[in-house]
C-alpha cells in the first residue's frame, strides 16, 4: 500500500479521495507549522507528499525520501518548493491553479473598495472614539468610477479582477510579459501598456503576477516615487514582489495614498510600521480562503496523488 504524507490540516474532501483509493494517509496535526526536522523525519518511506505553500520543501527534504514520486503543493504558488531539484530527481511537482481565481478576485475587489472608501479606517473609528455626526467634509474617500485600475499580471486572476472592476466604470490598463489577444482585450476593455506607464498612470495598482527572479522586488523605492500621491496599491499575489521596506517608507512619506496587503515579504511576519498606519489594510493571506476554493484545491491534490499511483500523469505539473 502506497503511503501519503500531508503536512498540514486540509479539507476532509482530500482524505476521502485518498482513502477511497486505498492509500495509507499520515497527516501532521500540530498547531504550528511543521518544522523542517519534523518533515524530514516523517517523509522517510512516503510515496507522495501533499504540502501547503507555507511548508518549505528543499533539497534536504527531497533527499530524505528516495522513493518520493510526487510533491502535490496545496496552493497556486510554488516558491516554497525547490522545483528544479525535484525535476532533477524526476519528481513531478503540481499546484492548484484556476480554482483560486474567483475568491482572490473577490478579495481584491473588496480591498480596493475598502481602501477607496476608508471602510476599515471607519470601522476602527466607530469602535474607539466614534464621531460627532454627519458633516459635509467629514471622512471623505474617493469614488472608483472614472479612475484608472492598473493590473500587473493579467492571468486568470488579473482578468477576473478587471471584469469585476469594470462594473465600477474604471478604466483598465495592464502589463505583463506578453500582450493578450485583441479579442480578450476588447472583452475586458483593457489596454496593454509599459510597466512605467502602468506605474505612473494607475489610480489603483493591483498585483497578480507569480513570484519569479524577474518579479521579485519589481516594485521598490524608484517605482513608488513614480506613482501618483493619490494612488492605492494592492498586493494579493506574493509578498516579495514588493520591497516592503521601500513601501513602508513611501507610505510614511505620503508618496502613496494607501495600501492593502494580503501577502508579505517575510510571511507570516508583518513589519510593525504598517500596523501604525491608518491608510493600510492588512489581511492574513485570505485570497483563496473560502470553503469553495479550499475544497476544490483539496480535490486537485488528492486526485493527483491517485493519478500518479495509477501510473497516470497528474494535472498541473509545474516542473
Amino acid at each position: 500500500m502506497a503511503n501519503v504524507l500531508i503536512t498540514a490540516a486540509i479539507p476532509q474532501a482530500a482524505l476521502e479521495v485518498l482513502q477511497k483509493a486505498g492509500l495509507n494517509v499520515e497527516s501532521y496535526t500540530g498547531n504550528d507549522l511543521i518544522t523542517k526536522d519534523e518533515l524530514i523525519k516523517r517523509i522517510a518511506g512516503k510515496d507522495y507528499l501533499i504540502t501547503p505553500l507555507s511548508t518549505q520543501v528543499d533539497q534536504d527534504v527531497i533527499d530524505a525520501d528516495p522513493q518520493l514520486k510526487l510533491i502535490a503543493n496545496y496552493g497556486a504558488g510554488f516558491n516554497n518548493i525547490d522545483v528544479k531539484y525535484a525535476r532533477e530527481k524526476n519528481i513531478p511537482v503540481t499546484n492548484t491553479p484556476k480554482v483560486s481565481t474567483v475568491s482572490t478576485a473577490e478579495v481584491t475587489t473588496g480591498l480596493i473598495i475598502s481602501l477607496a472608501h476608508r471602510v476599515v479606517e471607519g470601522d476602527k473609528l466607530m469602535r474607539t472614539t466614534g464621531f460627532a455626526g454627519w458633516a459635509p467634509l467629514f471622512f471623505l474617500g474617493h469614488e472608483l468610477a472614472g479612475k484608472t485600475l492598473g493590473i500587473f499580471g493579467m492571468g486568470q486572476i488579473g482578468q477576473a479582477v478587471a471584469k469585476r472592476m469594470a462594473a465600477f466604470d474604471m478604466k483598465i490598463i495592464y502589463t505583463q510579459r506578453h500582450q493578450l489577444a485583441p479579442e480578450i482585450e476588447q472583452k475586458l476593455n483593457a489596454k496593454f501598456v509599459s510597466m512605467d506607464e502602468l506605474i505612473s498612470q494607475s489610480d489603483v495598482l493591483t498585483l497578480h503576477a507569480p513570484l519569479t527572479p524577474q518579479t521579485q522586488h519589481i516594485l521598490g523605492a524608484e517605482q513608488f516615487k513614480q506613482m501618483k500621491n493619490s494612488a492605492y496599491l494592492i498586493n494579493a499575489s506574493r509578498g516579495p514582489v514588493i520591497d516592503e521596506a521601500a513601501l513602508l517608507t513611501a507610505l510614511q512619506n505620503k508618496e502613496l495614498a494607501g495600501a492593502a496587503l494580503d501577502v508579505y515579504e517575510r510571511e507570516p511576519e508583518v513589519a510593525a510600521g504598517f500596523k501604525k498606519l491608518d491608510n493600510v489594510i492588512l489581511t492574513p493571506h485570505i485570497g483563496n480562503a473560502t470553503v469553495e476554493a479550499r475544497d476544490a484545491m483539496a480535490n486537485i491534490v488528492a486526485n493527483n496523488v491517485v493519478l500518479v499511483n495509477q501510473a497516470k500523469e497528474p494535472l498541473y505539473i509545474i516542473n
